[in-house]
C-alpha cells in the first residue's frame, strides 16, 4: 500500500442455486486465491451464499439456516486472511427477510449492509421476497453477537490513511439517488456494489457507463461485482460483468462469461488529491456523522507494498487508440484556431505575424494560424511566415520553413539576422566564439524583436510557438521566444505536438504539404542557436534537457494526479521499464523538479493561450504558484531515492 496503492478483487465464484453448503467452498476457495494475490479487498456478487435466483426458496428455513451456517464458516475461514471481505447473503432480521452484504475480517463478523432499493418490475421481482433496509445501523443478533445492520457504515484501516469504505448493493446504483452519494458526502472514496445484474442485448454498455459515470461523480473508487456461472438460466442469464472503476476511468473489467476474478490497483492518494483539488466537493464528514447517523467501524490489514499489476502509459497526454487519438486532434486543433478567431476579433486586427525554423513548433502554430484565418475569412497572405536564419540555421529546416510558409499561402518574410546579433554582441562585448547563454539567448531576443516590430509595422499579432513542455522546464529564453501576443501552443505538452502535426498531414488533401510536415516530423527537436556540424543539427534538445517523453510524463503525474517524487519514480519505472534504466529515470526525474521550480518566473508573466487538457500552466488559470518557492523538500525525497 505504499505509495497509497491497495489491490482489489471482484469475484465471482461458480456457485450451485440454492446449495450454501457447495456455494461456501466455492467463496472459501476464490478467497484464498483473491487474498494469496494480495487483493486487500474482496468483494462478491449480491446473495452468492445462496445464489440470487432461489425465488420463493427464500421463505425456506432450511436455506436461510444453511445461509447462517455457511457465514458462520466463511468468517471462521477468514481467521488470519489479511483482507477486508464483503459476501452477499439473505438475513431474517424480526419478521422481515434482507437483502445484505456480510462484512468480515480477520475472522470477525464487522456488520451487516442490506439493500436499500428493492426492484419489483421486469424480470426483477424481489419486493416479494425482501424489504428494504434501514440507514441508520442498529444492532441484531447473530452467532450470540451484537452485529451492526443499516446502511450508513463506513470502514477505515490505521494500513492506509483516508481510505474509507462503504457499500451499496445492485439496484443502489441504479436509482436517482443512490446510498452511495450519501456514503461519499460522509467521507467513503472506496464503494463496493454486491450485485446480480443479468445480461441482455446492451445492457453492458449501460452498465460500464453507469459505473464510470458514478465513480467520476462521487470521485472515488468503484468495485462492481456481479453474479455468474451456477446461477438459474430459467428466464435470465448472468455473466459475471465485473467492473473496477477510479474517478471515470475504468481500471480493469472482466469479460462476461469468462473471467471470475477482476483483480485492480486503486489509487487512494489521487483520489484525496482530486477531492482536495475540487473546491466544489462537499467534505462533509462531520456533518454526515451528525445528521445521518454513520457508524465508522475499524478493520484491520497488513501495511505493504503493492505489488502493481496496474499500466501506466508512457504518453499520458496521447490516447493510444487511433479513433480517439484522431477525434482528440481535431478537438485541440479546434480549440488553438477559435482561441484565436475570438483573439484577432477583439482586437480586429487582420495581420499575424509568426516566426518559423522548420521545426515542430513553429509548424504547428504556423497550421493552426492558417485555420483561424480560414474560420475568419481572411486571406492567408495576411499572415507573415518570418524565417529568421543565424549562426545555427541549417539548410533543412530553413528549406521547410520556407517550402511551408509558400505551400501554405502564407507570405514569407526572410530577416536574416547574423549581422544584428554580431552587432549587438559588439556593443556588450560577448565574444562571438564563446558559445554560451549569451551567445544562445541573444539571437532569440533578437528574433523576438523582429516579430514585434514587424507586428507594430503592420499592425498585426505576434503569434507564439512555444510549447507547455518547454514553457514547465523553462526551456525558452526570458523575453524572447517566451513572449507573445498570443501563444496558441501554450497549452500542448510536446509529445502531443508531435501528434498532432502527424494528423494533420495525414488528413490534408495536399501531397507537397503531406511531404513538408513528414520531414518536420523526422527533424531533430533543436533551437538551432549552435553553429551546425558538417552541414547538420549540432545541439539536440533532448540531450541537454533530457527525453520529452519522460518529462511530459512527469508533469502529468506531478501537476494532474499530484504525486510525489517518489511515486512519480515508481510509476515511471514501470512504464518505461523497457526503454531506460533507472539511472536514467532518476536523473532526468530530478532536473524536472530542478527545473521546473526554478523556471517558475517565466511562467509567472507568460501571455494569454488557450487552455487545451487538465494539465495547464498558466498563471492566470491552473497553476498559481510563488516564482520564489522552495524546491528543498521535493530534492530531499529525490535524494533519498
Amino acid at each position: 500500500m505504499q505509495h497509497g496503492f491497495i489491490k482489489v478483487a471482484a469475484v465471482t465464484p461458480k456457485i450451485r442455486v440454492a446449495d450454501t453448503e457447495y456455494n461456501r467452498e466455492q467463496i472459501c476457495r476464490c478467497l484464498e486465491e483473491a487474498e494469496g494475490n494480495g487483493a486487500k479487498i474482496i468483494v462478491f456478487p449480491e446473495l452468492c451464499i445462496t445464489g440470487y435466483t432461489c425465488g420463493d426458496l427464500f421463505f425456506q428455513e432450511t436455506l436461510l439456516n444453511g445461509a447462517r451456517r455457511a457465514l458462520e464458516q466463511i468468517v471462521e475461514f477468514t481467521d488470519g486472511m489479511d483482507a477486508l471481505v464483503f459476501v452477499g447473503m439473505p438475513l431474517e432480521v424480526g419478521n422481515q427477510l434482507y437483502n445484505v452484504a456480510a462484512v468480515i475480517n480477520c475472522g470477525e463478523l464487522l456488520a451487516f449492509i442490506p439493500k436499500t432499493h428493492i426492484p419489483g418490475y421486469g424480470e426483477f421481482y424481489e419486493a416479494r421476497h425482501f424489504a428494504g433496509g434501514n440507514a441508520a445501523a442498529v444492532p441484531v443478533s447473530f452467532g450470540g453477537e451484537e452485529i451492526p445492520f443499516g446502511t450508513h457504515i463506513l470502514f477505515e484501516t490505521d494500513a492506509l490513511e483516508g481510505m474509507v469504505v462503504a457499500a451499496e448493493i445492485c439496484e443502489d446504483i441504479w436509482v436517482t439517488n443512490p446510498p452511495s452519494t450519501s456514503h461519499a458526502l460522509a467521507g467513503a472514496n472506496v464503494i463496493v456494489n454486491l450485485s446480480a445484474s443479468n445480461e441482455n442485448v446492451g445492457k453492458d454498455e449501460y452498465r460500464k457507463m453507469l459505473i464510470k459515470s458514478a465513480s467520476a461523480r462521487m470521485v472515488s473508487a468503484y468495485i462492481y461485482t456481479s453474479a455468474g456461472e451456477g446461477e438459474s438460466t430459467q428466464d435470465v442469464v448472468f455473466g459475471a460483468h465485473n467492473m473496477i472503476a477510479e474517478n471515470g476511468i475504468m481500471l480493469a473489467e472482466a469479460n462476461p462469461f469468462k473471467e471470475h476474478i477482476l483483480y485492480g490497483d486503486i489509487d487512494i492518494q489521487r483520489l484525496k488529491m482530486e477531492r482536495r483539488r475540487l473546491t466544489t466537493y462537499e467534505n462533509s464528514w462531520e456533518l454526515a456523522n451528525e445528521t445521518a447517523g454513520y457508524l465508522t467501524i475499524p478493520f484491520a490489514i497488513v501495511r505493504e507494498e503493492t505489488k502493481l499489476t496496474r499500466s501506466f502509459l508512457q504518453t499520458p497526454f496521447v490516447p493510444v487508440d487511433k479513433e480517439k487519438k484522431e477525434k482528440r486532434c481535431e478537438q485541440i486543433l479546434s480549440i488553438q484556431s477559435y482561441g484565436l478567431v475570438q483573439r484577432f476579433r477583439h482586437t480586429k486586427s487582420k495581420y499575424a505575424i509568426i516566426g518559423i525554423s522548420g521545426g515542430l513548433d513553429s509548424t504547428l502554430a504556423l497550421l493552426v494560424t492558417a485555420r483561424a484565418f480560414d474560420l475568419l475569412g481572411l486571406d492567408r497572405k495576411n499572415i507573415y511566415s518570418v524565417t529568421m536564419p543565424c549562426f545555427g540555421t541549417t539548410d533543412r529546416t530553413y528549406d521547410n520553413a520556407c517550402r511551408l510558409a509558400k505551400v501554405l499561402g502564407t507570405t514569407l518574410q526572410e530577416v536574416d539576422i547574423k549581422e544584428a546579433v554580431t552587432v549587438h554582441f559588439r556593443d556588450i562585448g560577448q565574444d562571438l566564439e564563446k558559445h554560451d547563454v549569451t551567445y544562445e539567448n541573444g539571437q532569440a531576443r533578437e528574433r523576438t524583436q523582429v516579430l514585434m516590430d514587424i507586428a507594430n509595422k503592420t499592425g498585426g499579432l505576434v503569434i507564439g510557438t512555444g510549447d507547455m513542455s518547454e514553457l514547465a522546464l523553462g526551456w525558452a529564453t526570458y523575453n524572447g521566444d517566451h513572449m507573445s501576443m498570443y501563444g496558441v501552443n501554450a497549452g500542448v505538452p510536446k509529445t502531443l505536438v508531435r501528434h498532432l502535426v502527424d494528423y494533420y498531414g495525414e488528413t490534408c488533401m495536399e501531397p507537397e504539404l503531406k511531404a513538408i510536415l513528414k520531414d518536420v516530423l523526422d527533424t531533430p527537436v533543436s533551437p538551432e542557436l549552435l553553429p551546425p556540424k558538417e552541414g547538420k543539427i549540432s545541439q539536440k534538445t533532448e540531450d541537454l534537457v533530457g527525453p520529452y517523453e519522460l518529462h511530459d510524463f512527469f508533469l502529468y503525474y506531478m501537476l494532474r494526479c499530484g504525486y510525489s517524487p517518489a511515486k512519480v519514480y515508481r510509476i515511471a519505472l514501470t512504464a518505461f521499464e523497457s526503454l531506460y534504466t533507472e539511472e536514467i529515470i532518476l536523473k532526468w526525474l530530478k532536473i524536472f523538479y530542478r527545473r521546473f521550480f526554478a523556471q517558475q518566473f517565466k511562467r509567472s508573466c507568460l501571455p494569454d493561450g488557450p487552455k487545451i487538457g487538465s494539465v495547464a500552466v498558466s498563471p492566470r488559470g491552473d497553476l498559481r504558484m510563488p516564482s520564489d518557492a522552495s524546491c528543498a523538500v521535493w530534492e530531499r525525497e529525490l535524494e533519498d531515492l
